[in-house]
């Protein structure tokens, strides 16, 4: 039988979907059929999270309810805190986050997903407790004690404060809490496909977001907005921007935070976010790494209109984390922060009408070889 293949499968559709589109060519983003500008000019994470689980946004009852349920549901076992102190500091935050929320599974029941109550405090339960893990991890990494959540702070603010055990500044939880709703969904990339696979095995949801986790912590996923601080840190300075990249290309390197399979403009995600790094440095002071940033999408611009190559979402979210002093191996973690939500709107999604992924492969390798017994093997 005669198969086309696709590396990475390009251009293949592997599901279908109602959750989120993008339009490259426009530069259009959208979530339920709401295009996220108006989201983040007007939601919240936790109501884009509802958005984006049940497919419609939720009347003031409805939401009252799930901010409630996700607020009271944000604390995690003491064994999860021994769990994260026996890992070794060096290792990174998102091996962590993935070693606890997989353990998250064994002290909730979760196995039935034919169970629909249970499905939803299963997704209450990961919303709430994964920013807990992170800054958990963050903190302990440090030989810190974790910092207990504050109930009467928002989702943003709250994890803030778990980070740095005191309330952040308020136009500190908003920038957060808007780039949690740009980060937490994005139609078919590799972690919401790796859960997908997971998750059609009728695996518990525990499992199907570590699962996801791991493909997100790649660099060519989710792990690039710390590829990006790395790169403009090296660059040092606007000056020397011009010198890098002409040696970068030449060299035929990959400028990270550059490029996206599917946008062929700037991505929308990196133009809000832009933004709100000229919001943030207004009342903060300046960032070196944004004045090396703005220089170097300036200067890529004369090497890669061309090619359709321009910012994406990793470009200058690294920027703002770093402003408010949250280290870098957390950029990806705070990803998965935001991302959880968009991962259980697609499992849930699947559970409807599941079917296995059981994919085909072309094989390339030799037929009929006889086994030499090992004494005659050279």
């Amino acid at each position: 039988m005669a198969h086309d293949f696709m590396p990475g499968l390009a251009g293949v559709p592997a599901a279908k979907s109602a959750i989120s589109d993008v339009d490259g060519q426009r530069g259009v983003l959208e979530y339920r059929g709401i295009r996220v500008e108006d989201l983040c000019a007007n939601s919240s994470f936790l109501e884009t999270s509802y958005l984006l689980l049940f497919g419609h946004l939720p009347v003031e009852q409805d939401l009252s309810r799930f901010v409630d349920d996700v607020t009271h549901h944000r604390r995690i076992k003491f064994k999860i805190i021994d769990l994260i102190k026996c890992l070794p500091e060096t290792g990174h935050p998102m091996d962590a986050l993935q070693a606890a929320v997989a353990a998250l599974g064994m002290f909730y029941p979760g196995r039935n997903v034919e169970d629909l109550d249970n499905n939803y405090w299963s997704a209450v339960r990961l919303i709430a407790k994964v920013p807990t893990i992170v800054a958990a991890v963050a903190r302990m990494r440090h030989g810190d004690d974790h910092v207990p959540p504050r109930d009467h702070l928002g989702f943003a603010a709250n994890f803030l404060a778990m980070l740095f055990d005191q309330e952040p500044p308020k136009v500190w939880a908003h920038i957060l809490d808007v780039c949690l709703i740009l980060h937490a969904e994005h139609t078919m990339n590799a972690s919401t496909f790796a859960g997908l696979v997971t998750a059609s095995t009728l695996a518990d949801p525990y499992t199907v977001v570590a699962s996801s986790i791991g493909a997100l912590k790649g660099p060519l996923h989710g792990g690039a907005n710390e590829e990006v601080v790395q790169m403009l840190r090296e660059i040092g300075r606007p000056s020397r921007v011009r010198a890098y990249v002409d040696e970068k290309l030449k060299n035929k390197g990959k400028l990270m935070g550059f490029g996206h399979r599917v946008y062929k403009v700037k991505d929308p995600r990196a133009v809000i976010l832009q933004r709100l790094c000229e919001q943030l440095f207004a009342e903060f002071g300046p960032s070196p790494l944004y004045e090396i940033a703005v220089e170097l999408e300036k200067v890529a611009a004369d090497y890669l209109d061309a090619k359709q190559i321009y910012p994406n979402v990793d470009f200058y979210s690294g920027i703002i984390y770093d402003k408010m002093g949250i280290d870098m191996e957390l950029f990806t973690p705070i990803f998965a922060v935001a991302r959880v939500a968009g991962w259980l709107a697609h499992w849930l999604e699947q559970l409807r009408e599941n079917r296995l992924f059981r994919p085909e492969q072309i094989y390339a390798g030799e037929h009929n070889r006889p086994y030499v017994p090992i004494d005659q093997r050279r």
